[in-house]
């Protein structure tokens, strides 16, 4: 066995271990500094909640990534964007070019751009640019009452950039390692009396992927227009354009010559087992919408949101089969097949009520809302696609597929909704919610060749609550409870008919902390999720069928202080015990890929040089537990790993900037998770960048 746990440090001592360097640096400037600077308090709030709170008198946690993050830390990906969110495991399968991977507390998150969900159904993904991110939010646990059918881990809903009263024009060039080479641009105007506001975001880029003969290509566009109708009403068009053309990066390797030793020695993580020439990925993403939002009188507002999504798709990808045999050289292969496009509409239409009664004040949320989502295309699965060998790998060995052998598939998906939410405070001491929500969601999977189609309707009914003390020192205790469901759209091959929805409830108790000597809080959340209805694999058969049940209960902290106008600290730490009984009848085991511990800390300061030059210097760690591999596979242990990443920007006056970006400094090589197959987390990157703001 190769020894890989030369860390074994403890996830709260990691954080200690990678800030007090910095702050030790820096305390001198924070005391000086501290004693004539005045920062305002931090009041942050999320889209996805639907009503105006903040989110430290909300029962629930919800993590947001300001824009300032986003600039900070340069992500390329939605995933990348989250890594030191607590609660969050990004990139659990590596760095993949064609696909975000993210689980909240222990299950894959459900995508929303600006509040309408991104569907997915298996190859068929959204990918979003982070350059038109204005904001993050991860909303937390079961939200079915905000969201409708979704998972029980979370929401990541993306908020896009927007006109705004303020605006800010910018272009950037940039460079990197693995050839990477961009140029971007975000440009606004508006009218003399700006009734009418005007944004282009965009940029063009490519760079190649972590494997060899791995590359990708993406051009994107998002156009957007506000108007003020009249003084309490607005219209805001939103567009966005994404094209990728490359091949798709496999992270797909065996245990052996990764997390076990082989005696053919180590397979190197840029080792591609697919098929350089053949394999292909292009895809196209259109989105338009538009939001309208009204205040009717003092105590009533209005708001519709229409968003049309297109996504086509063309993906061949090869890949290797793992290999329990250690001493075999020669690994199997197979290779996916998708042709086709999906759709979806979303339409949402809410009223909120703001009013005071005597010690009460009350919030009320109102609405309905329409989901249609369809999946069409040719899909191919084969799974002798020729061997490869992973030492030393030779390609061409294969014969194309077969255009007579795809299967043209539909599914089809809609859902009505009907929900509403209350909120009070009482006394400016105790906030209290209450929520329902009734879906309707009708599924339909049709593929003519195989003679399947197959429907389903189901009607489900959800609840949330939750309860908040204010006290006057900044402590804020909550407990609450909330429900998910999820509607699957593939075929149950026990029972020959869809699966039926997965069903998911959390609880949740914590205490949001603000206190009144700093600019900042602390919070921490213990949560405690079940899902029913989970597949479980027969170990005979290998056929999933629904009889299974999955939890998951642990710790969140986050913390975030700005400490001075300079200084700025945030430190996170999860624990998760997210246990699965598909096992192949072991019993309960640790669910694969997720950690019990995961910790990260950053920390940035500014130097002034001039009156208009400054530097600000920002690093972090991130702190990846050890993991264990699907338990219905191994019983493997995949080793903890840590991570040291910076950034340095250096504004040379108003308009000129160059910032310099470098994840994973050290280029540690290490394994993000195993699953069955075993995962290389990504590498190290360097990000140059230089930009004009006018």
């Amino acid at each position: 066995m190769v020894n890989f746990y030369a860390f074994k440090l403890k996830p709260v001592a990691l954080i200690c271990s990678a800030t007090l360097p910095f702050i030790l640096t820096t305390q001198a400037f924070a005391e000086e500094t501290a004693k004539t600077e005045h920062v305002e308090k931090l009041v942050v709030s999320a889209q996805a909640l639907k009503v105006n709170t903040r989110l430290q008198e909300t029962p629930k946690s919800v993590s947001v990534i300001s824009q300032q993050d986003l600039e900070t830390h340069a992500p390329q990906k939605l995933d990348e964007a989250l890594r030191y969110t607590s609660g969050v495991v990004s990139q659990p399968y590596g760095a993949d070019n064609d696909t975000d991977w993210l689980r909240v507390r222990g299950f894959e998150a459900a995508t929303y751009l600006d509040g309408s969900r991104l569907f997915r159904d298996g190859y068929y993904t959204w990918l979003l640019e982070p350059y038109g991110f204005e904001q993050i939010e991860v909303v937390k646990g079961a939200s079915a009452v905000l969201f409708g059918e979704s998972t029980p881990g979370g929401a990541v809903n993306v908020v896009q950039k927007k006109p705004s009263f303020k605006p800010q024009n910018e272009v950037f060039l940039e460079v990197g390692n693995n050839d990477q080479r961009g140029l971007g641009f975000d440009v606004s105007s508006a009218t003399d009396d700006k009734r009418v506001r005007y944004r282009l975001v965009g940029l063009m880029k490519k760079s190649d992927g972590e494997l060899s003969h791995t590359d990708n290509e993406r051009i994107y566009l998002a156009p957007s227009v506000a108007i003020n109708l009249t003084d309490d009403t607005s219209l805001t068009f939103m567009a966005t354009y994404l094209h990728d053309d490359g091949t798709p990066t496999n992270p797909f390797f065996p245990a052996a010559g990764t997390l076990i030793s082989s005696p053919f020695g180590k397979i190197k993580p840029t080792t591609n087992l697919g098929e350089p020439g053949y394999d292909k990925y292009k895809r196209t993403q259109i989105s338009a919408g538009y939001l309208l939002e009204s205040n009717i009188n003092d105590v009533w507002r209005f708001s519709q949101r229409l968003n049309y999504g297109y996504n086509d798709l063309l993906l061949r990808s090869v890949y290797a089969f793992p290999n329990s045999d250690i001493t075999a050289t020669e690994l199997n292969r197979g290779v996916v097949f998708r042709d086709g496009k999906n759709q979806s509409i979303t339409f949402d239409n809410n009223v909120v009520g703001e009013w005071d009664t005597d010690n009460f004040e009350h919030t009320l949320l109102a609405g309905a809302e329409l989901q249609y989502h369809q999946t069409k295309g040719d899909e191919q699965d084969n799974y002798s696609f020729g061997t490869i060998n992973p030492w030393n790998p030779i390609y061409g060995n294969y014969t194309p597929l077969n255009p007579a052998d795809n299967v043209n598939r539909t599914i089809d998906k809609t859902q009505y909704s009907l929900y509403s939410q209350y909120q009070t405070k009482f006394d400016s001491r105790w906030v209290a919610v209450a929520g329902v929500r009734q879906d309707w969601v009708k599924t339909e999977n049709t593929a003519k060749v195989k003679n399947e189609d197959k429907s389903r309707t189901d009607s489900e009914f959800s609840l949330n609550a939750g309860l908040m003390y204010l006290a006057d020192n900044g402590l804020s205790p909550y407990v609450s409870y909330s429900e998910s469901f999820e509607v699957m759209s593939t075929i149950d091959p026990a029972t020959k008919d869809l699966y039926k929805p997965l069903k998911g409830d959390q609880i949740e108790a914590g205490v949001k902390y603000t206190p009144d000597f700093m600019d900042g809080y602390f919070n921490i959340a213990w949560f405690d999720i079940t899902q029913k209805n989970a597949l479980v694999a027969n170990p005979t058969t290998f056929v999933s069928t629904q009889t299974g049940k999955v939890t998951s209960k642990g710790i969140e902290v986050t913390s975030e202080m700005q400490l001075t106008e300079r200084l700025a600290l945030k430190a996170n730490y999860t624990y998760t015990d997210m246990q699965t009984d598909d096992t192949g009848n072991r019993g309960k085991q640790q669910a694969g890929l997720i950690p019990k511990h995961t910790a990260s800390a950053w920390g940035s300061y500014t130097i002034p040089i001039t009156g208009t030059q400054d530097l600000t210097l920002g690093t972090g760690v991130r702190y990846l537990g050890k993991s264990k591999d699907n338990p219905k596979s191994s019983d493997l242990t995949v080793p903890s790993a840590t991570l040291w990443d910076m950034a340095a920007t250096y504004n040379f006056n108003k308009q000129w900037q160059l910032q310099l970006n470098i994840n994973n400094i050290l280029d540690k090589e290490y394994l993000s998770g195993c699953d069955y197959y075993c995962y290389y987390g990504q590498s190290r990157s360097v990000l140059l960048n230089a930009k004009y703001r006018w």
